[in-house]
């Protein structure tokens, strides 16, 4: 049984590299730490928080992703579980009992990253497979998914197999086709338009599918030098993939129909990269590391260039996950706490430390509370921040911040 309670007080048709790229890196860059608003913005209004409700005891093992659709919040776990949770309750009702409304299990291994389109939700699994899943009850309020197809398809994979072009060597003596991913599917990303959707593996290719038929259209192989971990993408189609290997890549098409070539690497981080976030503006590329650090990339309106611009130190272990919205900047760590950053111009400032997991924070995601938007008189902005653990904890946190 879940338990919800009130609180007060992880690593193809082929493209290939493009060989006229940029390698972006500045040689100083502003470091800031979570102490520096104590020295230099002291005058600006604190953010107030806490958590205001756990569910303990959701998934029988770690939650590995999440995501909101509608009025739900989707969690992932490592045990192949889907689960969701009426977000109205998990906000409000403190004093109650909630068991998801429903729950999936499918495949093996952890569900790694989730995303959703209208009825859709596609699931990434560390069984190197991507699932898609219709979301029904919209009329009755019984809401439920129920499994469409995975990927790729029988079909896809029938008319490839039967083409020995289409073939790839994935061993010494093993060949697969290149609509396969061939190991853990790590993150997922969609279009503006919610027709493409893009994958990224540990197999260290980029696949790009076509939401209508779920059509493999495109694969970029050996993307990386080891394991992709991390995807952002840009509504003008810019590609970002974060890897163990340390580097972030920047992949774009020249033009309709043509394929992805990599256009610059971005290398400042010392360690794997396991988390990349977009700012609504898309100028800023926030970028997460187990080398403790989040690195500030800025996007050059004028040539296009991406350089780092600030490096936000705080976290004592590896960052795992990052979300942003509005000027807030949310970070979740191995050292078991979330830390909530903002920026001002290329300032940033730490403004609070949600302590509450007893393990790694491994997913987060962050929305606005409505009722402090609709209130005119009110200026302060509230958020809602859900995170998820490996002590496999599910965690609702709300964030009041004065305006400046």
């Amino acid at each position: 049984m879940s338990h919800l309670t009130s609180n007060n007080s992880q690593n193809g048709s082929r493209a290939y590299l493009h060989h006229d790229l940029s390698i972006f890196s500045t040689e100083k860059i502003d470091t800031f730490t979570s102490e520096s608003h104590h020295t230099v913005l002291h005058h600006l209004p604190i953010a107030c928080h806490h958590c205001i409700a756990t569910i303990g005891q959701g998934h029988n093992s770690y939650i590995s992703s999440m995501v909101i659709g509608g009025q739900f919040l989707y969690t992932g776990s490592s045990d192949k579980e889907i689960q969701l949770w009426n977000r109205n309750g998990l906000s409000s009702h403190m004093d109650q009992e909630y068991l998801a409304d429903n729950m999936v299990i499918k495949g093996n291994g952890a569900v790694k990253s989730m995303v959703i389109s209208g009825d859709k939700l596609f699931s990434a699994h560390q069984d190197h497979k991507i699932r898609v899943w219709k979301i029904s009850g919209h009329e009755t309020q019984q809401y439920k998914l129920t499994h469409l197809a995975t990927l790729p398809t029988l079909g896809d994979r029938a008319l490839k197999l039967l083409t020995p072009k289409n073939h790839v060597q994935v061993r010494r003596h093993k060949k697969s086709t290149w609509v396969h991913h061939l190991d853990t599917v790590s993150a997922l990303a969609l279009s503006n338009d919610g027709l493409l959707l893009y994958s990224v593996s540990w197999d260290r290719t980029l696949k790009i599918w076509r939401t209508s038929d779920f059509k493999c259209l495109e694969s970029v192989a050996n993307a990386h030098d080891d394991a992709i971990n991390a995807l952002a993408l840009s509504s003008n189609g810019d590609v970002y993939t974060g890897s163990a290997d340390k580097k972030i890549k920047v992949w774009r098409k020249a033009s309709e129909g043509e394929n992805h070539t990599l256009v610059a690497i971005l290398e400042k981080h010392k360690s794997g990269v396991n988390a990349l976030a977009l700012n609504i503006d898309e100028n800023m590329l926030y970028s997460g590391s187990s080398d403790r650090s989040i690195m500030v990339w800025e996007k050059n309106i004028d040539d296009g260039n991406t350089v780092a611009v600030a490096a936000l130190r705080g976290h004592t272990k590896s960052i795992l996950c990052l979300t942003v919205i509005s000027d807030l900047v949310c970070s979740g760590s191995a050292d078991e706490s979330i830390r909530i950053w903002r920026g001002i111009g290329r300032f940033y400032i730490c403004l609070a430390v949600l302590e509450g997991h007893r393990g790694p924070v491994k997913c987060l995601t962050m929305e606005r509370n409505q009722e402090y938007d609709d209130d005119p008189s009110d200026h302060t902005s509230s958020y809602f921040i859900y995170s998820g653990g490996l002590d496999r904890d599910i965690k609702v946190w709300r964030i009041s911040i004065p305006s400046t």
